[in-house]
């Protein structure tokens, strides 16, 4: 059987940074096509008309867009901690919860602060966040700083779905697990790495294995990706020492 091939479909610096990490990993080059199905558009919205204590983030995104709203300085809750590293980067004080949204939720109603909070998030977001807290008694606001506007996938992507070389694809969100299973059927051998219960729902129904990562952050997902290359064989993928 051919070398399976890698289909990233997260936006290109994440993606890149995401073939990085599991190159390192493996231990080896990984053949990878890139081909994002969301493009991002970022927006800066007008503040709510009463100013935050606090933020609330569920992405990187996030953190970008309290820098275009001029929220540098403020406590930030963060749902993980890539989230955290870049709402340091733009002069937040953040606080890293465990990866998905019930987790930053029940860190904040934990730590007895009241807000109020301001949720920034993406056009297309799960979880309830500001809802959860605001009925919980700790008021929340939320805004839209970015969009994700679905693309098609490249011709290059296209073509590695319609040949005959296995095809690994690590899915990281719902809405993406979605707008990949909308090009099926596939003629190449597939195996996919999801990042949560939720994603690997999503792909329900399509052919091959999906494997869903133990938890929702990157060395999980790094793991599950690998154990889905490994499926078409020893070769598949390796990790340092042959294991």
């Amino acid at each position: 059987m051919a070398e399976p091939r890698l289909l990233l479909t997260r936006p290109e610096p994440a993606a890149r940074r995401f073939l990085a990490a599991l190159e390192m990993a493996a231990g080896r080059h990984l053949p990878a096509v890139i081909s994002p199905l969301m493009r991002i558009d970022a927006f800066t919205p007008p503040p709510p008309d009463t100013a935050p204590a606090a933020l609330v983030l569920t992405s990187e995104r996030g953190a970008e867009g309290a820098a275009r709203m001029g929220y540098a300085g403020l406590p930030a809750w963060c749902v993980g901690t890539r989230t955290a590293e870049a709402a340091e980067r733009v002069g937040l004080s953040p606080r890293a919860a465990g990866g998905d949204a019930a987790s930053l939720v029940a860190m904040i109603l934990e730590s007895g602060e009241t807000g109020p909070f301001l949720h920034l998030r993406g056009a297309h977001a799960r979880g309830d966040v500001a809802a959860r807290l605001s009925a919980a008694g700790r008021p929340c606001a939320e805004r839209v700083v970015y969009d994700q506007t679905a693309r098609p996938l490249t011709a290059e992507a296209q073509a590695l779905l319609d040949g005959a070389a296995p095809v690994v694809a690590p899915l990281f969100s719902p809405r993406s697990a979605r707008l990949f299973a909308r090009h099926a059927p596939f003629a190449a051998p597939l195996a996919l790495a999801a990042m949560s219960g939720a994603v690997a729902e999503a792909l329900a129904g399509l052919p091959g294995p999906t494997l869903t990562a133990a938890r929702p952050d990157q060395p999980a997902m790094i793991d599950a990706t690998l154990r889905a290359l490994a499926t078409f064989g020893p070769g598949g993928a390796s990790r340092p020492g042959g294991a």
